[in-house]
């Protein structure tokens, strides 16, 4: 069953917890490019009905939130949107809700600092990279670990040994970044 047709089509009619659950983790310093990018993965996302999760702050996050947002409510540049009522969750670091980004559905303060990337990785079906610094590194780790798809956009690259380590599918793109993470996110549905 594709991931469209599993969330009730363009948009999702599904409720949150039946939709495919992305991660999108990156830099809060982030570059326009990797912003730009995140804003179109979280889009993608949004437009397949998929739920973002990630850790609720600023730079890549919040793009991506952003970008999810404005689709759920129906400003997509056409008009469209799915009116979805949760397209993101935050997984924040400390102890106040407030401090999710303004596009934060659902905000989950844990006070438990860097630990919480562990939680967005669980939290997860699959796992986009945009950019990111050591942090992002750990989700990749988390989630590979947990033997989760990590999708690349101008990340981090793994080697042992001197021998460039293929765990991590390096996308083109945004759209081939989602394409990749909701085809996995699928296959790990279909196993459950």
């Amino acid at each position: 069953m594709s991931a469209l047709r599993a969330t009730g089509g363009e948009g999702g009619g599904a409720r949150p917890l039946d939709r495919p659950h992305v991660a999108v983790v990156g830099g809060s310093d982030a570059g326009a490019v990797e912003r730009a990018q995140a804003f179109s993965v979280g889009e993608a996302l949004a437009r397949a009905g998929a739920v973002v999760v990630c850790g609720g702050g600023g730079g890549v996050m919040e793009e991506a939130c952003r970008g999810a947002r404005l689709f759920a409510d129906g400003i997509d540049g056409a008009g469209r949107g799915g009116r979805m009522d949760v397209a993101t969750i935050g997984i924040l670091p400390g102890p106040d809700r407030t401090a999710a980004n303004p596009y934060v559905d659902v905000a989950i303060p844990t006070g438990i600092g860097e630990l919480r990337n562990g939680l967005i990785v669980r939290a997860a079906d699959a796992l986009i990279a945009v950019g990111g610094a050591f942090g992002t590194l750990s989700e990749i780790a988390l989630a590979l670990q947990a033997g989760k798809t990590v999708v690349g956009l101008g990340t981090w690259e793994l080697a042992r040994d001197g021998l460039r380590d293929e765990a991590i599918v390096i996308a083109p793109d945004a759209t081939a970044a989602v394409r990749i993470a909701l085809a996995a996110a699928q296959l790990r549905s279909d196993h459950a």
